[in-house]
């Protein structure tokens, strides 16, 4: 009976395989949008991206894709072509083609209402009038059941209209923010992959409040 069991033991250890993540940046195509608050969801998957040695040199599903393993973890990178407001017909038929279930799609995306620099892990949300979320969450059938990353880009001065601001490349300050947030977005990621995505976002929510409190005062 002892053998038996070993042997049981032994072939499910040798065929589990645990399940794949997909990561997604949102954000616009071309060297126009390149360094703009808008794509900072770009920002942050190449980030991620490279502190993990994963290429994003194919098209696939009308986004640029890349694939490897973080600590056995098989993941999916995509950076959807279709521009903002049609993300969704990319990532809609990713996740179809990889069978796989909304929570374990993560979306990075730029939010305003944050101070720029701070981030949040949310399992799931609205749209909040952010046109990228809003056509993800369509093509996900409106169900808006999947994580994201939210990257604080901060608001508007003054009368500013906030759709030029989105489109705008951070000034000097605001770069140093954005590039040590991505170090720690990088990190986080990580994180969610080994220990999951409930754990993993708790601990760092909770970093990134305090973060939020001496920001939020702060010029940009």
């Amino acid at each position: 009976m002892n053998v038996m069991l070993r042997r049981i033991c032994r072939r499910n250890c040798c065929t589990y395989s645990p399940q794949p993540w997909l990561f997604v940046g949102l954000g616009n195509p071309g060297d126009k949008y390149r360094g703009t608050r808008h794509n900072i969801g770009f920002e942050m998957l190449d980030a991620f991206a490279n502190s993990q040695g994963i290429h994003m040199e194919t098209v696939h599903c009308k986004a640029m894709f890349g694939k490897g393993f973080v600590n056995g973890i098989p993941v999916f990178l995509a950076k959807p072509l279709t521009y903002m407001n049609l993300s969704g017909e990319s990532i809609g038929p990713l996740a179809a083609y990889y069978k796989l279930p909304l929570n374990r799609v993560v979306v990075f995306h730029d939010d305003m209402d944050l101070p720029c620099g701070v981030l949040r892990l949310h399992p799931k949300g609205g749209h909040n009038r952010h046109n990228g979320l809003k056509n993800v969450i369509y093509h996900f059938r409106r169900n808006g059941e999947f994580p994201r990353l939210r990257i604080g880009i901060g608001r508007p001065p003054g009368q500013m209209d906030p759709k030029a601001f989105m489109l705008q490349k951070f000034n000097s300050t605001a770069r140093e923010r954005i590039d040590a947030a991505l170090l720690e977005g990088a990190h986080a990621l990580e994180q969610v992959l080994s220990k999951g995505f409930s754990e993993s976002s708790h601990c760092f929510n909770t970093i990134q409040k305090y973060k939020h409190i001496r920001l939020q005062t702060l010029p940009t």
